[in-house]
């Protein structure tokens, strides 16, 4: 014991990090706009407009059924409260307590008010993954080791698997089915792109509709784990209460929008064939064949 506690490790996890990952695919999808963008003045007429909007809307849909993968806010919440800091102490502090759940894992938010109290920083962010291959509980133990503030401990162990909470189990396994469906979007994402460059504008379109489907079914799955009854997480007269974050927000708009275009490319198809010609740059030789 240090003082009559437990002590801290120095180095806290503080803010929220950047994924890496963001970075690498944002970086990617941008340098192919920047490419595609290059090229833009080398095709004439009209056509150049409907070209650069297929290019935009194809690139942002991948781009957002890629990093949502990564995202950390598919579910989040925050609430200030006056708790105890440090196990075995008395102390009190005023902090904001966040918690954030992703497809793989939660992050859970420390942030004082102020930032310093108690003569220490309190500014902390970590996180505690349950993907297929890492162990929540092992994450959990090592922050009882290191001697994670008590508000951390208090809502990382909600999720844990001896948890009679049992969300560690809900959204676990929602999670895995919703990363496993938006794979199968992204898979579906890329057939249409290849069909629409053929160009066999039907089956891209029918290629859309069915990723359109399958990045709502993965809010379907996230939806069952967040309307299912679970131990409420209390700060003394105050609870954390979590609500749907900007990914699953994020989510639906894409696959409304998905929907959109590829019932859109089939009603054209059936009813004015002409104007999807000119929508997809294409000569009446190219679309009789």
């Amino acid at each position: 014991l240090w003082n009559g506690s437990f002590p801290f490790y120095p180095g806290a996890n503080a803010c929220f990090p950047f994924d890496t990952t963001w970075a690498v695919i944002i970086s990617v999808f941008l340098s192919m706009l920047a490419t595609f963008i290059i090229i833009l003045p080398g095709i004439r007429g009209r056509g150049r407009l409907f070209w650069f909007l297929r290019v935009l809307m194809g690139l942002f849909v991948g781009a957002v059924v890629l990093i949502i993968q990564f995202t950390k806010d598919w579910e989040t919440g925050w609430v200030t409260a006056n708790t105890s800091y440090k196990s075995f102490s008395r102390a009190l502090v005023n902090v904001d307590v966040g918690l954030h759940i992703g497809l793989a894992g939660v992050n859970v938010t420390l942030v004082g008010n102020p930032v310093n109290q108690v003569n220490e920083t309190i500014n902390y962010n970590e996180h505690f993954a349950w993907s297929f291959d890492a162990d929540y509980d092992h994450s959990y133990g090592e922050g009882l080791e290191k001697g994670l503030p008590s508000p951390i401990l208090y809502v990382a162990e909600k999720f844990t698997t001896q948890s009679p909470c049992s969300m560690h189990r809900q959204y676990h396994i929602s999670g895995h089915y919703a990363s496993l469906t938006l794979w199968m979007a992204f898979c579906t994402w890329l057939i249409s792109i290849l069909l629409f460059s053929m160009p066999i504008l039907l089956y891209g379109g029918y290629m859309l509709l069915l990723t359109a489907a399958l990045m709502l079914f993965s809010l379907l799955f996230f939806f069952t784990a967040k309307n299912t009854p679970k131990c409420p997480i209390q700060f003394g007269p105050s609870s954390l209460k979590t609500d749907y974050g900007g990914s699953f927000w994020l989510t639906l708009a894409t696959g409304l929008l998905c929907l959109v275009l590829g019932l859109g490319v089939i009603i054209l198809n059936s009813m004015q064939p002409e104007k999807l010609k000119l929508v997809f740059n294409l000569d009446k030789g190219n679309g009789e064949e």
